[in-house]
């Protein structure tokens, strides 16, 4: 990831994609299934549907609980906003109309296999990181920087693990 010099404000964003040599119902099999999501991920620790969901929904929610060596521990409580099966899911963290991030697996059929892309947004509505930014408002552009690039380096890992299990 190249220095972009966002502001939280910015609504920065990260994306990474990878090829996948598994049809999109078994790749969507799998990022549908929220609850794997833990085992692919190294802040995310557990994730449950709320309000009697079964699986996503444009409008089912769940909360996720989260843990970062220095953010912490969180809980915070995310809402499908996109449900295409076999094409997109996306979710908004905390609040749908004032996001704290935006999250959305993208699949598409490519080369008899499936190209995944995982693509997140921080903001515009407050989060953890708001609070590191008030603490340290100068820093703010390397604070940004850093967590997008944690995020990516992050996403690169759960896309491998996706591309694993789809390709077994």
């Amino acid at each position: 990831m190249e220095w972009t010099g966002a502001r939280y404000a910015d609504r920065p964003t990260v994306e990474v994609r990878t090829w996948i040599d598994a049809p999109p119902e078994r790749v969507w099999a799998l990022v549908s299934d929220i609850e794997l999501m833990p085992d692919m991920s190294r802040e995310l620790r557990s994730v449950a549907w709320l309000d009697g969901a079964a699986g996503p929904a444009v409008g089912a929610r769940f909360v996720g609980r989260s843990e970062h060596e220095a953010l912490g521990a969180w809980e915070t409580v995310s809402q499908v906003i996109e449900c295409e099966p076999e094409s997109v899911l996306a979710w908004a963290v905390q609040d749908p109309a004032d996001p704290s991030a935006v999250w959305r697996f993208r699949l598409r059929p490519e080369n008899g296999g499936t190209r995944l892309s995982q693509w997140m947004q921080l903001g515009p509505g407050r989060s953890g990181l708001s609070a590191a930014i008030d603490r340290m408002p100068d820093k703010e552009q390397k604070i940004v920087f850093v967590r997008l690039r944690e995020f990516e380096s992050g996403i690169t890992a759960t896309l491998a693990q996706i591309k694993q299990r789809a390709e077994a």
